[in-house]
């Protein structure tokens, strides 16, 4: 059995775990406006390391780093009749990419996190980039 070794100045505490980041991502959606988290009751938040070989290919991604969260699901203006065996709505969160831009980036974790959560809730809501922009301001 080998003995490791740290520097001195190494930091040595565990990077943020997936309940640590699905923490951060459940108190950005309480601090959503009302209206928005009724809508959300029935989606699916999950959080998961890295996006599955399925999404990397379907969105034609060039590595597994590439995308930080992502919406699955038919937005809220199209949820007439749900056909037979559709999976339910989800929001993914993907805790190494998030990691990796928060400590490439200058915002907290939890205002990444809140940012890409945020993003994801307005396709759910099939909204533009600027009403996004206005949900993120006032979920902080």
């Amino acid at each position: 059995m080998a003995i490791l070794v740290y520097p001195a100045r190494m930091h040595t505490s565990f990077p943020p775990s997936l309940h640590d980041i699905e923490r951060l991502a459940l108190a950005a959606i309480e601090n959503l406006p009302e209206l928005f988290r009724d809508h959300l009751s029935s989606v699916l938040l999950r959080i998961e390391d890295f996006p599955d070989a399925d999404v990397i290919a379907e969105m034609e991604l060039d590595s597994e780093w590439d995308l930080l969260g992502l919406y699955q699901g038919r937005h809220v203006g199209m949820k007439g009749d749900v056909p037979t065996g559709a999976m339910p709505d989800m929001i993914f969160l993907y805790r190494r990419p998030l990691l990796e831009e928060w400590c490439e980036g200058l915002d907290s974790l939890e205002a990444l996190v809140t940012h890409v959560l945020v993003h994801e809730v307005g396709h759910h809501f099939g909204l533009s980039d600027e009403a996004m922009d206005a949900i993120e301001a006032s979920a902080r």
